[in-house]
């Protein structure tokens, strides 16, 4: 019986994996990625760079189809992403990290669905609860073993990028609810959630959302946390969270 393989989709600050992974490319109907495989005692680990190994793709141009479906491709059956975020709740300061439980999207002109009509059909996908509560909270329950404090839920804005948002967009995220605001959570979740993929998201704030606490400024102390300490609390979750059927008919709204 082939091996299960668990996902990683590492944002900024996560352009590569650990040591001992082997490059693979994937061609999908939407384009080829660049993956890394890594050999796991109970499950292999696949490692995909959503802006690239030298951080050259901007976030309206990443090709979130074709790495969703590479890792389908690949086996993989749960996912943890993570994010550089700036921070709008008052709890939640550079160096702040955030087990995700909601999403706001405010993109456009993405390619959001795998279901556009046509041959591939067309499918109203439940969305209730875009992050998984399993790894969500296994997330949470492991943090503290990996020297994190987690807060336990938080609903990511995603804006559009490649700029960051005025303060007066912040004021409206603010109101509609937003903890933390982002460039790439969508659509990667929605199509995760297509593939029936456990999806979870860990934000770490690397800045104030603009307008909140003066100048806008990257907290790189807070990316260096990313690097330290992020990668190895996602293996942790992934290679032991106990996700059966019921969970993800939980999770998927059924």
């Amino acid at each position: 019986m082939p091996q299960q393989r668990i996902g990683i989709i590492g944002g900024s600050g996560v352009e590569r994996p650990e040591a001992g992974f082997t490059e693979t490319i994937v061609d999908t109907p939407y384009g080829q990625t660049l993956n890394w495989i890594g050999e796991g005692e109970h499950a292999d680990i696949v490692f995909l760079s959503r802006h690239g190994v030298e951080h050259d793709v901007p976030p309206h141009r990443v090709n979130y189809r074709a790495n969703v479906k590479a890792l389908q491709i690949l086996g993989v059956d749960r996912v943890i992403a993570s994010f550089a975020v700036g921070g709008i709740a008052e709890d939640i300061p550079p160096g702040g990290v955030v087990a995700l439980d909601q999403i706001i999207d405010l993109t456009s002109g993405r390619d959001f669905t795998f279901f556009d009509g046509g041959a591939s059909g067309l499918r109203h996908t439940p969305f209730t609860e875009p992050f998984s509560p399993g790894l969500r909270e296994a997330i949470v329950a492991r943090g503290a073993d990996h020297g994190l404090t987690i807060r336990s839920n938080g609903t990511y804005i995603c804006t559009n990028g490649p700029r960051f948002e005025t303060a007066a967009e912040i004021r409206v995220a603010k109101v509609l609810g937003g903890d933390v605001v982002g460039m790439t959570a969508m659509p990667e979740a929605i199509l995760a959630r297509e593939l029936e993929i456990h999806y979870a998201g860990i934000a770490v704030s690397v800045n104030w959302a603009a307008g909140i606490k003066g100048p806008l400024q990257v907290d790189f102390s807070a990316l260096e946390l990313i690097r330290g300490r992020l990668l190895p609390l996602m293996l942790d979750v992934l290679r032991t969270a106990e996700l059966d059927a019921a969970v993800w008919s939980q999770e998927s709204g059924d």
